[in-house]
Formats: C-alpha cells, sequence, structure tokens
C-alpha cells in the first residue's frame, strides 16, 4: 500500500510549524518592581529631601543658632504661605531674607514701611505721560510688590491703610489698580518684620491681615557660643557666596508633589479638633483656653497645619502625614490666631502655653 502523501506535506493531524513563531522572543516577565506611581513618589520624597538639606545647610552657613526659624520659614515657603517674623532687632531677620533669595534664585525686593508709607508706593500707580504723537495717556507703574520674594520690614510702623495693601496679593497672589487686575509672578512670598519692644508710633496688624501670613515665628536671642559665631563669621572671616538650590518652578514642583503627601481621615479630624481646641465656646477647650482667650483660631489654621503636616512628612521621608507632624508647626500656626480677652492681656499669658495645653488635651486615638 503507497503513501498519496510527500514529504513535503502536510497531514491534518500534524502541527504547523510558524517560523515567525519560533523566532519571537518569549513573553517579558512581570517585573519585581513597585508600582510606577509608587517609584515616583519615592524618587520625589528622596528629591525633596536633599534639597531640602541642602537648602537649610547653605542658609545655616550664614545665618547662626535660628535652626527653628530657618525650618519654619522653609516649610511656610514650600507650601506657599507668608511668614511673619518677630524679635528684636540685630537677630538676622533680614539677612534670612536676602539669604533665601539667593538660595532660591528668586526676585526679591525691600519695603522699609513708615508711617508716611502709601499704597501706591507698594502696590503701583497709573500716571499720565504722552505718546509719540503727543496724546495724553495713563501709565502704570509698578510698584516693588511686583516680585516673588517680598520682605515687609518693620511691618506694624505703617498705617492700616498701607497694610491692606497686602491684603489681596497675600491671599489672591493678585494686584487691582483702577479696576485693572494684575497677577504676580508665582512663586509670591511675603516675609514681613516686626519688632516686639518698641511700640511708639506703630500699629498693631488687624485681625484680617494677622490670618493671612500662615506662620508667626518668634526669632529668639543667641547664647554665647553662637553669639561668638556671628562674630567670627562676620569680621574674621571673608563673607560666603551661597550656592543656588532651587528656582522658581522647582519650588512650584515641590508644591505639586506636596499635594500627593497622604492625610487620613483621623490625621484631618486631629488638625480640626486642635483648632475648635483654641474657641473658648467648644466643648474640648482646655480650662486656660475658656479663661483667658475671646477669640480661636480661623479655618484657615486648620488647613495650614495640614499644609504644613505635609512638608515635615516629607522632610522625614514619608509619603503620609502623622499626629506629630501636625502638633510640630501648632505653635507657629496659632500663635498670631488666638485673641486673648482682657484678662489675659492683664496677665500677660503666654498664647504658646496655651497652645501647649490644647495639644495636651486632645486624644490621638479619636
Amino acid at each position: 500500500m503507497t503513501n498519496d502523501s510527500t514529504p513535503n506535506e502536510l497531514t491534518d493531524d500534524q502541527p504547523v510549524d510558524d517560523p515567525a513563531q519560533d523566532s519571537a522572543p518569549a513573553p517579558a516577565s512581570e517585573p519585581d518592581t513597585v508600582a510606577p506611581s509608587t517609584d515616583l513618589q519615592d524618587a520625589e520624597t528622596e528629591a525633596f529631601r536633599q534639597d531640602y538639606q541642602r537648602i537649610r545647610d547653605a542658609i545655616g552657613s550664614v545665618i547662626v543658632g535660628q535652626s527653628r526659624v530657618i525650618d519654619s520659614v522653609l516649610t511656610a515657603m514650600f507650601c506657599g504661605g507668608n511668614v511673619l517674623l518677630e524679635g528684636v532687632p540685630g537677630l538676622g531677620k533680614t539677612e534670612l531674607v536676602k539669604s533665601l533669595a539667593r538660595v532660591l534664585d528668586l526676585d526679591f525686593r525691600r519695603i522699609q514701611f513708615t508711617p508716611d508709607l502709601m499704597p501706591a508706593d507698594i502696590i503701583g500707580t497709573n500716571i499720565m505721560n504722552t505718546d509719540e504723537s503727543g496724546r495724553y495717556q495713563f501709565e502704570f507703574r509698578r510698584g516693588p510688590i511686583f516680585t516673588q520674594l517680598l520682605l515687609a520690614d518693620e511691618i506694624n510702623r505703617a498705617s492700616p491703610k498701607t497694610q491692606s495693601a497686602l491684603l489681596e496679593t497675600m491671599q489672591e497672589g493678585t494686584v487691582t489698580v483702577g479696576g485693572d487686575v494684575s497677577v504676580l509672578d508665582q512663586p509670591f512670598f511675603v516675609l514681613a518684620t516686626q519688632n516686639p519692644i518698641e511700640q511708639e508710633g506703630t500699629y498693631p496688624l488687624p485681625e484680617a491681615q494677622l490670618d493671612r501670613f500662615m506662620f508667626k515665628v518668634v526669632v529668639g536671642g543667641l547664647n554665647r557660643e553662637e553669639l561668638n559665631e556671628v562674630v567670627s563669621r562676620t569680621i574674621l572671616r571673608k563673607s560666603i557666596d551661597l550656592p543656588v538650590v532651587l528656582d522658581g518652578p522647582g519650588i512650584l514642583g515641590i508644591r505639586a508633589t506636596l499635594d500627593k503627601v497622604v492625610v487620613a481621615d483621623p490625621l484631618r479630624d486631629y488638625a480640626v479638633r486642635l483648632v475648635l481646641a483654641t474657641h473658648p465656646d467648644n466643648d474640648q477647650a482646655p480650662d486656660g483656653i475658656r479663661q483667658f482667650v475671646r477669640w480661636g483660631a480661623s479655618p484657615r489654621a486648620a488647613q495650614a497645619l495640614i499644609r504644613a503636616a505635609r512638608v515635615r512628612a516629607l522632610g522625614e521621608g514619608r509619603a503620609h502625614i502623622a499626629f506629630e507632624d501636625i502638633s510640630e508647626f501648632a505653635t507657629e500656626v496659632l500663635q498670631h490666631r488666638v485673641l486673648l480677652n482682657y484678662d489675659g492681656q492683664a496677665e500677660n499669658v503666654d498664647v504658646a502655653a496655651l497652645i501647649a495645653d490644647c495639644i495636651a488635651s486632645l486624644d490621638t486615638t479619636d
């Protein structure tokens, strides 16, 4: 019996050898790494931690003994907040702001507030000018507020009318003159200073103005060792050239990274309870708050607590906040937003101590 099929022919039950199939590479195995989004978060966390430390070290090479002040100012700046620095003259407040401008490569302007300073001296004004044909027209001349880092030196020496020129800018990042709205370049920060001792000829900042500052930072004095180091750096050594570590777009990128830091519901509620504990009519308010406080912190305080906690968590390499991150900057966030009543002012009650009582009274297990 003969076989009708030739060697080159295939029968129905024989497998077909596909050359293309033989040469195709084997399917790639699943990678052992974590998800891309997690990799990106880890990379961003490490990059921020390194940049933060480099900035801190650079400023520390100029400013001596104010590590808490430096941390507070950097935290607020990364959040997009404004800072009120309070301290006696000669502690390096102005030098700190100028050093920040150099390290962060930001456009810097300084305004020395005086009683005769007018709003137009800050935001600018419309002036009449002539064009090429000789016709008169109004032209807007920008004031020093059109910058990225504004130092408002001795802000409480200007009148409330002049102080109010900063309200829109600090909150909205815009300037309105004659019905025309100008948008400021971002990032934009206001760092203001005031002297707590000399009060003659000063105008206390109104509550609406204080609430625009994310932090109020009290700049303390120097000890013997630190003061000797200041003298050595300024007299016995040459000036220090500060490196540029970050720039404006880099700061805006950090803000986007901060939005990814996880805030769990119990942590958010803890920040809310801490703010409510500063209200004398709240059930969780400590006795000191009920006795000496006229008005507690505003909702902006709760927002500021969360924003500052995200910076601290990210700086420590974590993608989520913890209870201690919220309480870390509670004093800077709350001390200028808690208003004392007559008894509190008469007894010179320390607001920072009242805030510490609020933190101690809250249960972190709720």
